[in-house]
């Protein structure tokens, strides 16, 4: 097995990755073409790892000055995991047991519920590198962006 190391923001990605998931601020920054997010999603592309993203990421990222082509061929090019009840409530256990509440909360938790039921290794693309550490409990290598 080919072991690839990634450097991001002083965070590691280490070994195989089977699935990494984006949360809002990774999708947007594929979207945006952003050159950080790039780079990592090109170290991910190299392992062969499945991209995945909730459906609720989609609407966190649209907006008035999203380009609408380039958010349609992102989409195309992951997989987007649906927010069930189901997984609404399995989202609703770690996110009281962290302590934290509120809509962004409640969105992240729901990010970092689908992360956890990916197949691993999993890596979290995330600018919330507190909430998902506490929502994820070690069990997904997080990547701060």
């Amino acid at each position: 097995m080919r072991i690839m190391c990634l450097r991001l923001r002083e965070r590691r990605v280490t070994g195989h990755v089977e699935t990494v998931v984006l949360d809002s601020e990774g999708l947007s920054g594929w979207i945006a073409q952003d050159r950080e997010v790039l780079a990592v999603l090109q170290v991910f592309h190299a392992m062969g790892t499945d991209v995945v993203i909730g459906a609720n990421t989609i609407v966190e990222v649209t907006h008035a000055r999203v380009n609408p082509h380039r958010l349609r061929w992102t989409l195309s090019r992951v997989r987007v995991e649906p927010v069930t009840a189901d997984a609404a409530k399995a989202s609703a256990e770690p996110l009281k047991a962290a302590g934290l509440h509120g809509h962004k909360d409640a969105i992240d938790a729901t990010v970092a519920e689908m992360a956890l039921r990916q197949p691993g290794p999993v890596a979290l693309l995330t600018s919330g590198l507190d909430d998902m550490s506490r929502l994820c409990g070690g069990r997904v290598q997080l990547t701060g962006i």
